[in-house]
């Protein structure tokens, strides 16, 4: 993989992890479709670790709202009151939600990993983010707001998020629906998902950084993935600026007819 590749990779990453089409299939599919061929051992890492620069993204944009979720949240536990206001209930539920995904990643690894060299199987699981996102759109009635949230929504949009660990599930979109179809209003429900992004992701970085041993010729490597992740960063602000005041005005049938449309292609091309 050169410094090249790596750029546009992370410009890719960082556009389309917010946005409900699956950043992990444009990772599988568009090196496929410019003929770039990277060692299998670099494939996953990398993956993973331009992601933890979108992670970064996610962290600064949402700086304020964590920081203030994270002191009230201890300040009612030092308090013995663990759920006495919103902000703190809502960290217990952030963190069930997670729940469903970690187990998911343990025990999914070896299929995930084998996924994202499969460009078929990637394209066929663009079209089951299409599905969830009209799934979304038609029977979320849109009438809830965070402070409506309870044990079982966040359960419900947690099993959501262990299907967006195969690549042609987007995470955003899978998890975006998974809030909807429980009929929170589109902006409570992307908001919520960025925020429960944030456990899962730390815990797949870290998975990935350990991954790095196996390899090979790191020292070569380590610069790519540092433009990888710098790049995606940058460009995964401001795709969640922008995708937060898209869904507060517009739907998100725009994006199922996208993987439509790119799970086909690839497919075309593919058989």
């Amino acid at each position: 993989m050169t410094i090249t590749q790596a750029f546009v990779l992370g410009i890719i990453q960082g556009i389309t992890e917010f946005l409900p089409i699956s950043s992990s299939a444009h990772l599988v599919i568009v090196p496929y479709l410019l003929g770039w061929h990277f060692p299998a051992d670099q494939v996953f890492p990398f993956d993973v670790l331009v992601q933890i620069g979108t992670l970064v993204a996610v962290i600064l944009y949402f700086w304020a709202d964590l920081w203030h979720i994270l002191t009230i949240w201890v300040k009612d536990m030092l308090a013995r009151t663990p759920f006495a206001h919103f902000e703190s209930r809502l960290g217990w539920l952030l963190l069930l939600s997670t729940l469903p995904g970690g187990i998911g990643g343990i025990l999914l690894k070896d299929a995930v990993e084998s996924a994202f060299l499969r460009p078929d199987v990637t394209a066929f699981f663009l079209f089951g983010t299409a599905l969830f996102l009209f799934t979304a759109e038609r029977y979320g009635r849109r009438n809830r707001t965070l402070a409506d949230l309870n044990w079982k929504d966040a359960l419900w949009i947690g099993v959501a998020q262990v299907l967006a660990l195969f690549p042609g599930i987007s995470r955003s979109g899978a998890t975006i629906a998974g809030g909807m179809t429980r009929h929170l209003e589109r902006p409570a429900a992307g908001r919520y998902a960025f925020l429960m992004a944030i456990p899962i992701m730390l815990a797949a970085g870290g998975a990935s950084l350990w991954d790095l041993r196996h390899v090979n010729n790191l020292e070569e490597f380590l610069p790519v993935m540092a433009v990888g992740f710098s790049t995606a960063a940058v460009v995964g602000y401001l795709s969640i600026h922008w995708l937060l005041r898209f869904i507060s005005r517009h739907t998100l049938l725009i994006f199922a007819f996208y993987c439509i449309f790119a799970g086909g292609i690839t497919l075309g091309i593919y058989f």
